[in-house]
């Protein structure tokens, strides 16, 4: 095999690169929606109403799993309670209740508001509950799986650069390619800072990579026709080497992908916890005045 000819390495920088959690995200979203299909079933036949003695219960427990929720952030920023277990079973655990309790409440609710304070209460929760499921897709991308662990730019690159430069390597006998990739690489990693680049490189960027790769692909089939010819190359060996190199460009845009939304992500991060933290003191007062108001009248 000449050196020029597409091959693929297992790298083990290609191992270590940070997975994509599309899967687990898709997983979880039809988990959630499951659920929640499952509690509007419930609540339509008729077992119990809000205000009697099972939807109360219903409703306190849901109530106590929405407040436990802050002993993740305790255990987190607190001095005093770091030595309080690991934190990636503590951000397991406020996973868990931040689906449980507002399942409960809605059960609770059985879809229905009967006064101001309820609608308040339920609308901040469902707010809530939605702000924690978009926070927790952006997370799992600026963050190693649930140890809280930050992955830094620089680590993620110290997989990405090595991955590139092979790649490039061995697509040399195609420069057309070889110039797009590098043109693509250098429009993405060096564009301006702002937030009108990173939402357009969250939202649009996965449909760049998709025509690059198509028009790469496209460039590459004269070459390396052009080059099996000249190795004698069987059809076999043809097919199997042009979805090698489809595979090399793939890996390419993959990983400049992952190090343009990583900054991305990173920054949506820190809007997110911006936007979300008012939700939750709305949350809180809405569902003391509703405790209230619910015990009082």
């Amino acid at each position: 095999m000449s050196e020029s000819s597409p091959t693929i390495s297992s790298s083990a920088s290609a191992a270590r690169l940070p997975a994509r959690p599309l899967a687990t995200d898709t997983m979880v979203y039809l988990v959630l929606v499951t659920l929640t299909w499952l509690v509007w079933q419930i609540s339509r036949q008729g077992y119990f109403e809000a205000g009697d003695d099972v939807g109360y219960w219903l409703g306190v427990v849901g109530g106590v799993m929405m407040l436990l929720l802050f002993t993740y952030p305790l255990r987190k920023h607190f001095r005093f309670a770091h030595g309080w277990g690991r934190v990636k079973w503590w951000f397991l655990v406020h996973m868990l209740l931040g689906v449980g309790g507002p399942m409960l409440i809605l059960l609770h609710s059985t879809f229905h508001v009967g006064s101001l304070n309820a609608a308040v209460a339920l609308y901040s929760m469902l707010i809530v509950a939605l702000s924690g499921v978009i926070g927790r897709f952006i997370y799992a991308r600026v963050h190693r799986g649930l140890r809280g662990e930050e992955v830094s730019l620089k680590e993620l690159q110290a997989y990405v650069v090595p991955e590139q430069e092979d790649v490039r390597s061995r697509l040399a006998f195609a420069p057309t390619v070889e110039a797009r990739l590098r043109d693509f690489e250098q429009t993405e990693l060096k564009a301006r800072p702002g937030w009108l680049t990173y939402f357009r490189q969250v939202f649009l960027l996965p449909v760049k990579q998709l025509l690059v790769y198509r028009r790469c692909v496209a460039e590459l089939q004269q070459p390396i026709r052009k080059l099996a010819a000249h190795s004698q190359w069987s059809a076999d060996d043809l097919i199997r080497r042009e979805r090698q190199a489809r595979k090399l460009v793939r890996r390419y845009l993959t990983a400049v992908v992952k190090v343009a939304h990583f900054t991305a992500y990173e920054k949506l991060f820190s809007l997110w916890h911006v936007a979300h933290i008012p939700f939750v003191y709305l949350l809180v007062i809405s569902a003391v005045v509703h405790v209230i108001a619910v015990h009082a009248y």
